[in-house]
């Protein structure tokens, strides 16, 4: 049996997890890692690409700066989600705001110190983007679309630093990217029209409460439409291997989206669309390894 106070340090712990969105943190350090193996440098030795010090550096430095940018954005927010997200946020609430300011600036500094290592263009790359982060997070979140696309280029900025380390210009890395962004910036709109109640309540300013829901769902509609354009040509312009079987699977879910997104009226039925939209993300990732499924089954034998 655990005692009351070992009960509240992994409360605590859960709660600085659930800040810091762990489970966000860790998909997207494997993301980078499968695409910097399967994508990116897909013509190096596989233990060559794993092994590199300077690709840790990375995805370490990666991971500490969109951790500490979940903290900001929890401390900015902290109001709204209490409306939105009450369970969580009251969870989150178990760290207090000092220690949580502490640890932003704590995880940024070392992520840094773990770019310092790769080279000096490797710093200003993740001040940029750490700097770009905070922006977000104070400013540029309230301003209608433009906050969405803002944040969907946070989301796929780390991968373009593993581009730019492997310096890949390939053609089909930037389709990938595409649909990656494209998907994002859905998935953000949708969290608009989900949480409308707390964003009315904070005086946010996104495209549902501004221009209405049914002007953000022809937005919606545009961009899931525009989203088919980069799936039709990974599977039919370039070699992904059997990653094609998922951009189908993609092609089909996005289809029951647009049904399903003029049907919606309620946060439960957000919610649901939401999760379409993460489940696509996050099979995603893991669906990289269908690039090459001969290196994966060499690495089981």
């Amino acid at each position: 049996m655990l005692t009351r106070k070992q009960k509240l340090m992994l409360l605590k712990f859960l709660s600085l997890f659930s800040v810091v969105r762990g489970y966000n943190v860790l998909v997207i350090t494997i993301a980078q890692y499968l695409a910097s193996i399967y994508i990116l440098a897909h013509d190096l030795p596989f233990k060559q690409v794993i092994f590199d010090g300077n690709l840790f550096a990375i995805v370490t430095a990666s991971a500490l700066a969109i951790a500490s940018g979940y903290i900001i954005n929890s401390f900015y927010d902290s109001e709204k989600d209490l409306i939105n997200r009450p369970k969580k946020t009251m969870l989150d609430r178990l760290v207090s705001q000092q220690t949580k300011i502490s640890g932003y600036f704590i995880l940024n500094f070392i992520s840094v110190i773990f770019a310092s290592y790769v080279s000096f263009r490797a710093v200003v790359f993740f001040s940029l983007y750490i700097f770009g982060i905070w922006f977000y997070s104070h400013k540029l979140k309230k301003i209608p679309f433009l906050g969405n696309v803002v944040s969907a280029t946070l989301a796929i900025a780390p991968f373009f630093a593993v581009f730019i380390y492997y310096k890949n210009f390939d053609l089909v890395i930037f389709v990938h990217a595409m649909f990656l962004f494209l998907i994002i910036l859905i998935r953000e709109m949708v969290k608009d029209l989900e949480n409308i109640t707390g964003d009315i309540a904070n005086n946010y300013k996104t495209i549902p409460i501004v221009y209405g829901e049914k002007f953000s769902k022809y937005v919606i509609t545009f961009f899931t439409l525009l989203t088919l354009i980069p799936t039709y040509l990974l599977i039919n312009k370039f070699e992904v291997g059997y990653m094609y079987i998922y951009f189908y699977a993609c092609f089909a879910l996005l289809i029951i989206f647009l049904i399903l997104i003029w049907k919606s009226s309620t946060k439960q039925h957000y919610l649901i669309l939401h999760n379409i939209l993460k489940f696509i993300i996050v099979s995603g990732v893991f669906s990289i390894l269908l690039i090459d499924v001969n290196l994966v089954l060499n690495k089981i034998r």
